[in-house]
């Protein structure tokens, strides 16, 4: 997808002039606006998603039909009420480290307790969560999984998130990929297909609305305090590896820990040993940084930096590059040493690169895992200018 590509016209043709394709894979295909090279942008208005083929002829499907629809069993209503103990729902990705044999674990993660500091009566991940309750409108809140995972994205790197609309169809934008850590003014919407100005420059997310629907006042993170010393040869069942980031929903009177998050395993099958927040983590002697831990998971999650994120040292001093607040998403050319100026040493034929030590660090815990370590993908799609 392009975002600041073509023209908008509106009036080049109405989206009642549907095209014709047979059903194919659900799509509902209509022309909306013109190319820059004078041929025509098609949109999906089923998947919300382009549908443009070559030379600007409409496609047989569109480049979302393949995502399949949600289940019963991946949806949740949660009546916030019938939980006092509180909720708290986060974006989930894939851990940067599993040596589990658990299946990929993404969308929205909600734990919910009946009971202060009781037990969670729910701890799973769902693709679309409906928070319902007395305070909260008859139709209830909608958190969908795209949405999550883009907020954890723009949240760890410190991008500031608002509400936008289109003010062509009213549809609650959502920025992706590139745009969820680039600030700007223009957007595609999602919705109807066309393009439309904010009043600012901004990063789109609903769940920002979403927030102020359920009348959450952000809280900020406190640091966790407590540490924890693994030997992967201790956990046979395996263990994985994710950074804290803030919580969509939090409702709890206790504060939000910071840090990294641990599941340590026995046994396959069986419930982990440690699931918690540690401010210190150390593997097999190795110790993590939990703001490389941090950023290499929101990282992981931006298809249009894949495979341009690596571990970068030092060729005069020896020293681990890491690259922080825009460089950490923005792959650059010109890479030397933040200690001494040094030239750095490169790997691999990409000229763009993010550094960022915790990958190699990984590799060498892998070594000694006790079995070879799962590859996510979550499948999001590339979104660039």
């Amino acid at each position: 997808m392009v975002s600041g590509s073509a023209s908008l016209q509106p009036d080049f043709l109405e989206l009642e002039e549907r095209v014709d394709l047979g059903g194919v894979h659900d799509c509902h295909i209509v022309p909306v606006g013109k190319r820059r090279d004078g041929g025509t942008r098609y949109w999906c208005l089923a998947h919300k998603a382009d549908a443009t083929a070559k030379y600007g002829r409409p496609a047989h499907s569109c480049r979302a039909a393949h995502i399949p629809p949600v289940t019963a069993d991946e949806a949740l209503e949660l009546n916030v009420d019938k939980f006092p103990g509180g909720i708290a729902i986060w974006g989930a990705v894939p851990p940067i480290y599993d040596s589990t044999k658990l299946p990929l674990d993404r969308g929205i993660h909600v734990h919910a307790r009946r009971t202060l500091g009781g037990k969670k009566a729910i701890d799973k991940t769902f693709r679309v969560v409906k928070l319902l309750g007395k305070n909260i409108s008859k139709n209830g809140i909608e958190v969908s999984e795209i949405d999550a995972i883009y907020f954890m994205v723009s949240t760890v790197f410190s991008i500031e998130m608002k509400h936008v609309s289109c003010s062509i169809c009213g549809y609650s934008h959502l920025d992706k990929d590139w745009f969820s850590v680039h600030p700007h003014q223009r957007h595609l919407c999602s919705g109807c297909g066309k393009y439309f100005r904010d009043t600012v420059r901004a990063v789109g997310n609903p769940i920002r609305q979403v927030q102020a629907d359920f009348g959450m006042t952000p809280r900020e993170p406190k640091a966790s305090r407590k540490p924890l010393n693994l030997k992967q040869n201790d956990y046979p069942g395996g263990i994985q590896i994710w950074g804290s980031n803030p919580a969509i929903v939090w409702t709890s009177e206790n504060d939000e820990e910071e840090g990294i998050h641990i599941h340590a395993f026995n046994a396959v099958g069986e419930p982990p040993v440690h699931d918690d927040t540690y401010a210190e983590v150390a593997i097999d002697g190795v110790e993590l940084d939990p703001q490389m831990v941090r950023t290499l998971m929101a990282q992981n999650a931006l298809p249009h930096i894949e495979g341009r994120v690596m571990s970068l040292t030092c060729k005069t001093c020896h020293a681990s590059e890491f690259d922080v607040d825009e460089r950490a998403f923005t792959p650059s050319t010109s890479r030397t040493c933040s200690k001494c100026h040094g030239e750095l040493e490169r790997r691999g034929r990409l000229r763009k690169v993010i550094a960022n030590p915790l990958v190699d660090i990984l590799d060498k815990l892998a070594a000694a895992a006790p079995r070879p370590l799962q590859k996510h993908s979550i499948g999001l799609l590339p979104e660039t200018i």
